[in-house]
């Protein structure tokens, strides 16, 4: 194994902030924070590596993933690792012998990239992106990958999506909006198709990232320019805010017991100085109100 260095109150109470501590430092640049078999995993964009670190901060690279940006993961029912391979247009699977190979390929539904990825208890696979940035209209979409490797757009007109997250229910898709500042919502149909999108929560000023649900219904959001996490309700009513010095680009509950939230966050220069050699990239922890609940 590498080893890194150490780099009840009523719910609709506001909750007093809490103080990020940080777990892993000298990232380049975190995202998709996944909490699964007792470690947080994330994407190191730049590095082209998947990371898993346990709470105590000991860290393993489970795979170099051969793309620009080793985009975002989730796991199969099965246990094994999937990873969008965004600018390739491509979601790859990792096989017990350590070898990747194409789980589906996107290629035919859109020319431009694909980022995240979310599977449903029942094994329904969703990625999001696929429209081109700063188009006259939205072009961003949710595509399907049902559990026989069936293919098909679901979902359009999306401005800029970003994070997404499945209610425990398997009945609702949460997806992020940056550019719209919203949390879009969708009924999932028993095929796994979607319904038309409404809006779950206008967020104001918030430009919502990387996104994770909780055992209360509320969704915590990153957000990059605001450099915060924000806890939400349905409808926008603001639980929680916790700052950060840099901007947070995605968060996961994970833990023993389910109320830490893990964030990753970095200092933002813009798209042209993203993987530049500074190394400013951390995983954090902040203590959360609520458990884990929902996907990923």
């Amino acid at each position: 194994m590498q080893r890194a260095a150490r780099f009840e109150e009523i719910r609709m109470a506001p909750q007093p902030p809490s103080t990020p501590e940080i777990l892993l430092s000298g990232l380049a640049f975190g995202e998709s924070p996944r909490w699964h078999d007792g470690r947080l995993w994330f994407s190191n964009w730049g590095t082209q590596e998947i990371i898993a670190v346990d709470p105590d901060g000991h860290a393993e690279v489970i795979v170099r993933v051969p793309t620009t940006l080793p985009y975002c993961i989730d796991w199969l029912p099965d246990g094994r690792l999937l990873v969008v391979s965004g600018q390739e247009r491509l979601v790859l699977r990792l096989e017990p012998g350590g070898g990747l190979v194409t789980h589906a390929d996107l290629t035919h539904i859109s020319d431009h990239g694909f980022n995240e990825i979310v599977l449903d208890g029942r094994g329904n696979i969703y990625i999001n992106g696929g429209g081109p940035m700063g188009a006259a209209e939205p072009g961003g979409m949710v595509v399907l990958v049902t559990p026989d490797g069936a293919v098909r757009p679901v979902a359009h007109g999306i401005a800029f999506p970003d994070g997404m997250a499945i209610t425990p229910d398997n009945k609702t898709l949460i997806v992020a909006d940056s550019w719209a500042r919203a949390l879009l919502a969708y009924d999932i149909a028993d095929d796994g198709g979607l319904s038309p999108a409404r809006t779950w929560a206008d967020l104001g000023d918030g430009a919502p990232d990387g996104i994770c649900v909780d055992a209360e219904g509320a969704v915590w959001y990153a957000d990059v320019p605001n450099r915060r996490c924000v806890r939400v309700l349905e409808g926008g009513e603001v639980l929680q805010e916790v700052p950060f010095d840099r901007g947070c680009f995605a968060c996961m509950l994970g833990g023993a017991d389910g109320k830490t939230l893990y964030v990753v966050a970095a200092e933002w220069r813009g798209f042209e100085h993203m993987f530049g050699e500074a190394r400013t990239g951390q995983l954090l922890t902040v203590a959360a109100p609520s458990p884990k609940a929902g996907w990923p």
